[in-house]
C-alpha cells in the first residue's frame, strides 16, 4: 500500500452530524460510522443553539459516532462549519463494538466557563424537537459555503438558534 494517497481522518462526533441526514449534507455521502465514546468530556446543551457543545470533564462521557475516513478536504468543510468557537483536537474514544481505542478528531467548545452551557444534551429529544429545523438551516449553511459572497459561519450562525418560545426545557 502506498503512502502517498490522500491522508484520511477519523472524526467523533457528538451533535446533530450524529444524524446520518445532517451528514449526508456536509459530505454528499455516507461514510463508514462506528458507535463510540469519549471518556474525560461532558456534553451540554447550549442555551438558544440547536447544536451541543463537549468541554474536559474528568469523570464524563460523551457517547457518539466516529465518521471514518473523510478526506482533508471534507475535514476542511467541518472546520468550517464548526466555526470559531469550537477548536479542534485529537481524542482518544473507546469504540463500542470491540472496545479498541481509537485516536480521532472531535470539536472541543472553546469557552469552558460558557454561561449558556446548561444541562446534558439529549440526541433522541434533539431529534424530536429539532432535528427538522436543524436540517433546514444545514442545507441554507451548506448554500452559503458553496455561494459565500464574503459570508463566513458567523455571518450566518443565527441559522442554527432555537426560537425560545419553543424552549422545552426551562432555563437554569
Amino acid at each position: 500500500m502506498s503512502s502517498s494517497g490522500p491522508q484520511l481522518h477519523n472524526v467523533f462526533v457528538y451533535g446533530g452530524f450524529q444524524e446520518p441526514d445532517v451528514f449526508n449534507i456536509l459530505l454528499d455521502r455516507t461514510p463508514e460510522i462506528v458507535s463510540a465514546t469519549l471518556p474525560g468530556f461532558q456534553r451540554f446543551r447550549l442555551k438558544g443553539r440547536l447544536y451541543p457543545c463537549i468541554v474536559p470533564s474528568e469523570k464524563g462521557e460523551v457517547h457518539g459516532k466516529i465518521l471514518m475516513g473523510l478526506t482533508s478536504d471534507e475535514l476542511e468543510n467541518l472546520d468550517a462549519v464548526e466555526g470559531s468557537e469550537y477548536e479542534r483536537v485529537t481524542v482518544g474514544v473507546v469504540r463500542n463494538d470491540n472496545s479498541e481505542k481509537l485516536p480521532v478528531k472531535t470539536y472541543m467548545w472553546i469557552n469552558k466557563d460558557d454561561h449558556d452551557m446548561c444541562g446534558e444534551w439529549d440526541f433522541e429529544e434533539w431529534k424530536r424537537l429539532h432535528m427538522n429545523k436543524f436540517i433546514e438551516s444545514f442545507k441554507k449553511i451548506m448554500e452559503w459555503k458553496k455561494n459565500p459572497n464574503g459570508k463566513g459561519r458567523d455571518d450566518f450562525s443565527h441559522v442554527l438558534r432555537e426560537d425560545l418560545s419553543d424552549e422545552s426545557t426551562p432555563s437554569s
